[in-house]
């Protein structure tokens, strides 16, 4: 078992010999405008759903930082 699932450069999985002279990371196409919007849209989803259980996990604290950043704000009103 190893620690790192990707075989990469010093890995201790990496073939050694003639075989690993040749071996290099793989070359994709660049992505779309599209692509990256739509990680970039599951990536934010992800989050806040991170967001929404640690609220339900930690409630106390989800508080004390909600006081803390309304603390803060006020500090900066003028």
């Amino acid at each position: 078992m190893t620690s790192n699932p990707k075989a990469g450069e010093g890995s201790a999985d990496e073939p050694v010999g003639r075989a690993a002279l040749g071996a290099g990371p793989p070359h994709d196409p660049p992505e779309t405008e599209a692509e990256r919007r739509k990680r970039r849209a599951v990536f934010l989803r992800e989050l806040a759903e991170a967001r929404e259980l640690r609220e339900r996990v930690q409630p106390r604290r989800t508080k004390e930082r909600r006081m803390r950043e309304a603390a803060r704000m006020r500090t900066f009103r003028i």
